[in-house]
């Protein structure tokens, strides 16, 4: 530390929110996508915990993390498959099916997740932003994953995507009025349903970065409520899947700020840094109250507006 100074503070907190952001980003932009839709989804906290445990399984059993998060992306669009045949239904609230799934890919993790706790699977890669520098620190903070990079690059993807591609029309249409997607000759519930499914695998790819690279391991708590915290910043990136990147980094942030205390030296109260990132999503659920704000940008046909 004494080779950096106080430097350490703000280069620990960036090297942090890299790490931490991108389970968020993913779950972020798999929400963005089913809402865009016209869909909410409250169920991705299971997806995201399913998904680290049935990537960190495959991992270990494999001896291979990449075929790890392929795992956990067909076991997310499993789930959000499911969640989208199930809200097709008619009379069928998008919520109470959310809470339902979450509770079920929870319980599944846990149970089919037990002989898993001890093991040791291998890691992703990641890519060392830091080799210039001989200062440890430097290169611990700037060690970055490469899901990381990719979930940024599918972040201005799918904002072009939404902005400029006929599948990007479609989903939006859908998204504001079922009524006039019909009258073009779309296909409303297929189409929402395949959106939820694509975004439970984004869900659970998130979920494999938790087991495979940050923390790193299979354990019953390792999600800590990411899941439920990305709907809050879907609802305050307004539904821009860029803005969702920089949120999730501001989130990360977030929760890298209890580490990065204890690191430095404090060791008294620190530990109350690391509720940062809940105190965070409850002042975003109060600022988005706005009964002017808190809906601008949304999808016509979300439950939440109606």
């Amino acid at each position: 530390m004494e080779d950096l100074g106080l430097w350490v503070i703000p280069l620990a907190i960036l090297g942090g929110a890299i790490r931490v952001s991108t389970p968020f980003l993913f779950v972020s932009l798999g929400e963005v996508l089913t809402e865009r839709s016209g869909r909410i989804n409250l169920g991705l906290e299971g997806t995201l915990v399913f998904g680290a445990m049935s990537a960190y399984a495959i991992a270990y059993l494999t001896g291979s993390p990449w075929l790890g998060v392929l795992a956990a992306a067909a076991g997310g669009a499993l789930f959000g498959l499911v969640h989208g045949l199930i809200c097709s239904l008619p009379r069928v609230n998008d919520i109470a099916v959310g809470i339902a799934m979450m509770i079920l890919g929870m319980g599944l993790a846990f149970y089919f997740g037990k002989p898993y706790v001890q093991p040791v699977a291998p890691d992703l890669p990641s890519i060392s932003f830091g080799w210039w520098s001989d200062i440890p620190q430097v290169k611990a903070a700037l060690r970055v994953n490469v899901l990381f990079l990719i979930g940024a690059v599918l972040a201005f993807a799918m904002w072009w995507m939404f902005r400029a591609t006929k599948v990007g029309l479609i989903i939006r249409v859908v998204g504001d009025s079922t009524d006039a997607a019909r009258a073009m000759g779309l296909q409303p519930a297929l189409i929402r349903t395949s959106a939820t499914a694509a975004g439970g695998a984004f869900a659970g790819v998130g979920g494999a970065y938790l087991s495979l690279f940050y923390p790193g391991s299979w354990n019953e708590g390792i999600s800590s409520g990411q899941g439920l915290m990305a709907v809050a910043l879907v609802i305050f990136a307004r539904w821009n899947p860029i803005a969702c990147f920089g949120a999730a980094l501001l989130f990360g942030g977030a929760g890298a700020l209890g580490p990065t205390l204890q690191s430095v030296g404090v060791s008294e109260g620190y530990y109350l840094f690391f509720a940062a990132p809940y105190v965070l999503t409850l002042g975003v659920l109060i600022v988005t109250s706005s009964p002017t704000r808190a809906m601008t940008g949304a999808p016509g046909e979300l439950s939440i507006t109606k």
